[in-house]
């Protein structure tokens, strides 16, 4: 090739930079990401004296790719359901954390005498910790078993959900330069309506396109249609007025409910990490050291901001959610940092141009600086915390035990009140959601394509029968889910009072149904709204009474709950425990965890006899898992092998120590044997 494009020539100064800075940091110790962005800076328009990108028109497309693929992994390893399984412990820490370090980072930007989308943008970025160096620092440390670990996750969890709000209503806000509230709350209404939509679409399309096709699937064709599903949510995502970044991470976690997404993650993993590679070197490209000497002593505040702001909520957010002070200390100094959501939210920021040019290399040199101590505070919250104990009044016992005695201590049965009215809430969202859903498809797609073809009232006629006939099912389920239930059984049963009441229920579930109909009958025939009234009630009427709309109506019910818990369903049939039985034990502080033998470790080939779990470490080895066979309380002669997956029952000391038992390395194994060579010679 007598002359390479520009963009070739940028990869290939990009890849080999980030490989032999990956490679340095690697033998330094430290979290990869960092090389990358020390990567950007060598290969970046500051530094003259080596080979630099010539375009960045180019990396930016390469990065906003990283940012899809990003976005895409962190989908796959997100469910809706570990929200809801994380409860309301997270939730409540995310939000105490994030929502005073927001305005924590608005109230320094103001100081500063920063513009307030400047503010606004610091805050978002000083509020999200970074998840690639927390799992890191956890693994290297083997942390990732401990209670603290786990409500981390959680939070991590919480806080991935709320930066991909984040993210969005920023845009909205920067694209339209106003903070007017009517306008900010239709951005989140329609924000929760899209994501509300396209997971229940994805979710009873997706799976079962994937079981049908799951014959003709092999890697080649899982990977382009993984990847092909994810690119056409993020062109639908767009052209409705969201990011590309979101419809990314719909899609990633509409393919988390399937059966087959660690073969999707397995195969999308190397594009993450390649186009990854490419945005947080892209990252490091910005990073201008003229820039950094000069916001010296900005760089140094904001990280103070960082370190003491976020130990503080972060431990405040898990003491308000009942735990103890030690594991609330541990908490927030696992997350006294910031990291991959902060370059994206920073990089939004200089895409829309709304942010000042020197905020981008600040935000990414204090990130830099509070990943170095991120391993440090760690190591020593739990010092800190005998510290702090000693100066704690003696009164002050629920202070260090928390007024939340157990995690996993199973919530009390709520009120039978309480429990109907919160389930007919989630069911008439839903199927309110899906039903004005197909009328606007109707009133974008529908309605014009039948008006062209038969015009007059004859075209309204039609378009307005099969939009209301794909909306009947829907409508049923509004007016008449819960209506047999056992809540509202018990509940008729009681008194006068509660049947006006429970009628009443109904009679507001069925208004709201009219409401819809109307919505879609008046601007069609918008000289005889009184008439549509009545054509709307006898309508519901009908759809009430008609039976089959109910069995249209469960058909689609029973086919999205199958696509949702098919993967639930799979991995209790794996399980050495069901979800029941485990949730009792941990209610008991015996914790259940399944460990993996690697051929590397030194209990490969010896029985459970020789390796004597108990008495070394005080677990219970409660079976083993072996490809598809299943040995349940195993026989003391019962040999362990590479790849055995153990279930083991214990404390969250107990079970560390195993852990650290059976990933020691067998220090004869990483001695180099001698190689022989085999021929072979034709006599």
């Amino acid at each position: 090739m007598a002359h390479l494009p520009t963009f070739v020539t940028d990869l290939a100064i990009i890849l080999i930079t980030a490989g032999i800075a990956t490679i340095l940091f690697k033998w330094l110790k430290q979290p990869v990401v960092l090389g990358y962005i020390v990567a950007g800076v060598i290969a970046g328009p500051f530094i003259t004296w080596l080979p630099t990108v010539t375009e960045m028109v180019n990396v930016e497309t390469w990065a906003e790719i990283g940012v899809i693929f990003l976005l895409f992994a962190l989908g796959l390893e997100f469910s809706f359901k570990k929200v809801i399984e994380v409860g309301g412990t997270a939730s409540i820490a995310t939000l105490i954390n994030m929502g005073s370090m927001i305005v924590i980072g608005y109230i320094v930007g103001q100081l500063l005498g920063w513009s307030s989308m400047d503010s606004i943008f610091l805050g978002g970025m000083l509020s999200m910790s970074s998840t690639t160096i927390i799992i890191k620092a956890f693994t290297d440390m083997r942390l990732q078993k401990q209670k603290f670990a786990t409500i981390v996750f959680g939070m991590l969890i919480v806080e991935d959900l709320a930066a991909i709000l984040m993210m969005v209503l920023l845009s909205t806000v920067a694209s339209s330069s106003s903070f007017g509230g009517g306008e900010l709350f239709n951005s989140i209404f329609r924000l929760f309506f899209f994501v509300l939509i396209w997971f229940i679409a994805g979710i009873y399309i997706v799976p079962t396109m994937l079981r049908v096709l799951k014959k003709y699937l092999n890697d080649e064709t899982l990977l382009i249609l993984s990847v092909g599903l994810c690119l056409g949510m993020v062109l639908f995502a767009a052209r409705v007025g969201f990011s590309a970044a979101l419809g990314a991470f719909i899609m990633g976690s509409i393919l988390a409910e399937t059966i087959l997404v660690k073969h999707i993650e397995h195969l999308v993993e190397p594009l993450k990490n390649l186009f990854g590679a490419v945005f947080f070197v892209s990252v490091g490209m910005l990073l201008d050291p003229h820039v950094i000497v000069e916001y010296a002593g900005l760089i140094v505040m904001l990280t103070l901001v960082v370190l003491i702001g976020r130990v503080i909520f972060a431990t405040a957010g898990v003491l308000a959610a009942g735990h103890g002070l030690k594991v609330s200390i541990q908490a927030g100094c696992s997350l006294a940092q910031i990291g991959e959501f902060s370059f994206i939210i920073a990089s939004l920021g200089m895409s829309l141009g709304v942010i000042r040019p020197e905020l981008y290399p600040i935000i990414v040199a204090v990130s830099i600086i509070t990943t170095f101590t991120t391993p440090y505070f760690i190591k020593y919250a739990t010092p800190l915390y005998y510290v702090i104990e000693d100066y704690i009044p003696s009164g002050w016992e629920k202070l260090i035990h928390g007024y939340k005695r157990n995690l996993y201590e199973p919530a009390p049965d709520t009120n039978d009140w309480v429990k109907l009215l919160k389930s007919i809430a989630i069911l008439v969202g839903v199927y309110f959601t899906i039903a004005l859903a197909v009328e606007l498809l109707s009133e974008e797609f529908l309605i014009p394509f039948v008006n062209e073809n038969l015009p007059g009232v004859q075209g309204y006629v039609l378009a307005a029968v099969i939009t209301l006939l794909f909306m009947a099912p829907f409508l049923r389920a509004i007016v008449m889910k819960k209506n047999r239930s056992e809540e509202f059984r018990k509940l008729w049963q009681v008194g006068p009072f509660n049947r006006v009441v429970l009628i009443f229920l109904i009679v507001v579930r069925m208004v709201i149904c009219i409401g819809l109909v109307l919505k879609l009958l008046i601007p069609l025939f918008p000289g005889a709204t009184v008439l549509m009234g009545f054509i709307s009630l006898g309508f519901i009427v009908l759809v009430v009474y008609f039976q089959g709309f109910k069995k249209q109506s469960r058909m689609i019910e029973e086919r999205f709950l199958k696509n949702l818990n098919q993967k639930e369903l799979q991995d209790q049939k794996q399980a050495a425990f069901l979800p029941k039985t485990q949730s009792a034990l941990l209610s008991k502080q015996i914790h259940i965890e399944e460990i993996e033998i690697s051929p590397l470790s030194p209990k490969v080939g010896k029985t459970l006899k020789e390796s004597n779990f108990r008495r070394n470490t005080g677990v219970h080895i409660v079976s083993i898992i072996r490809g598809n066979k299943k040995i349940n309380i195993p026989d003391a002669n019962e040999r362990l092998y590479p790849y055995d997956k153990i279930i083991v029952a214990g404390s969250d000391k107990e079970i560390q120590r195993i852990i650290q038992t059976i990933e020691e390395r067998n220090q004869m194994l990483q001695v180099e044997e001698p190689v022989h060579h085999i021929s072979l010679i034709q006599y």
